[in-house]
């Protein structure tokens, strides 16, 4: 027969209430007890029943991801990366995790409300965030714990993972300039992505202290796929003068690029540098191989488990900030011989 929790409190001489509450991980237990606690159930084997303690706890041990509207497929490889890390860290915790793609911005609010209203998900993780975002808003509203990937406008502070590109996009520039590129471009995303905002600023700004012009027609946006990279890069390169690199928002966006110019029969390296942002593993693959922008995704989609994690918790995380540092990885897309 399966052991009960009396088994565990009978070896333990300890009362079932007790023997609960420390396996839940309650504070009133003290220490010693609730490592003994488990330890013995450990060792006899005993399985919690996992819906009679989320009912007792009042909690779905459920952290959800909804995969914002403007991406276009899971399969990115930002998404792969970053959830793998989601998910890793959060069964590593004893969390469950769902995952939904919403198709439309309709969908998107629908999920979040369902879920929400529901009590589906202790928490959420948010990313691909808009200068003035919804999901902030709303989540703020419905006193729901969440972290983010970037952090939208407005006065709430609330646990994020921020990446701070100001000094990469430099050193990137100056090894575009130092390899004899001087007609830089930006292909990003919606013109309301954070992300587009922040990563447009960081070039601008090295770009004055180097003393090199963009031309406002060298600054244009695509939908964060290859295809749109793809679109947009060709528009680029019908320009003349064209420019004679190309910074993208991120790799996905610099693989369409990639494509657009290997079709136009341009020498990628030579003839047009291409540059991405991400550090995706795929990133390593093309042909010429991508220089690129590196961001741990894995690593950042952990970070912001645990800090979501210690918020359900208790502690007080509004103002928890983790700064990440882009690595630049010059590889044969910006290597001129």
């Amino acid at each position: 027969m399966p052991v009960t929790i009396r088994d565990v409190a009978k070896r333990l001489h300890l009362s079932i209430t007790t023997v609960s509450r420390a396996l839940d991980g309650y504070d009133d237990v003290a220490s010693e007890t609730q490592k003994e606690v488990i330890r013995t159930a450990h060792e006899m084997g005993y399985i919690p029943n996992r819906a009679a303690r989320q009912l007792r706890r009042r909690k779905a041990e459920t952290i959800g991801f909804i995969m914002p509207a403007s991406a276009k497929r899971i399969a990115e490889p930002f998404f792969m990366e970053f959830i793998a890390g989601l998910g890793d860290e959060l069964t590593m915790r004893g969390y469950d995790f769902l995952v939904a793609n919403a198709t439309t911005h309709v969908d998107e609010r629908e999920l979040y409300q369902r879920w929400v209203g529901g009590n589906k998900v202790d928490g959420l993780i948010v990313t691909r965030l808009n200068v003035q975002d919804w999901r902030v808003q709303y989540l703020i509203e419905q006193n729901v714990p969440f972290a983010t990937l970037e952090r939208s406008n407005g006065r709430a502070i609330y646990p994020c993972v921020q990446v701070d590109g100001e000094h990469a996009y430099f050193e990137l520039l100056r090894h575009l300039v130092d390899n004899g590129y001087h007609h830089i471009a930006f292909i990003g995303g919606p013109v309301e992505l954070v992300n587009h905002q922040n990563r447009l600023g960081w070039i601008r700004k090295a770009a004055g202290e180097l003393d090199l012009l963009i031309d406002p027609a060298f600054i244009i946006s695509a939908d964060l796929t290859s295809m749109g990279g793809y679109q947009a890069a060709k528009e680029l390169l019908d320009i003349t003068p064209r420019p004679d690199a190309i910074l993208c928002i991120d790799d996905e966006t610099a693989f369409g690029a990639l494509h657009a110019a290997h079709e136009k029969g341009l020498s990628i390296g030579s003839e047009i540098g291409i540059v991405g942002f991400d550090g995706t593993l795929e990133s390593q693959h093309t042909e010429p191989p991508l220089t690129t922008l590196d961001i741990p995704l894995y690593n950042m989609a952990c970070r912001l488990v645990r800090m979501l994690l210690k918020t359900l918790a208790g502690h007080t995380q509004e103002a928890d900030v983790d700064k990440i540092i882009p690595e630049l990885h010059i590889r044969g897309s910006t290597h001129r011989s």
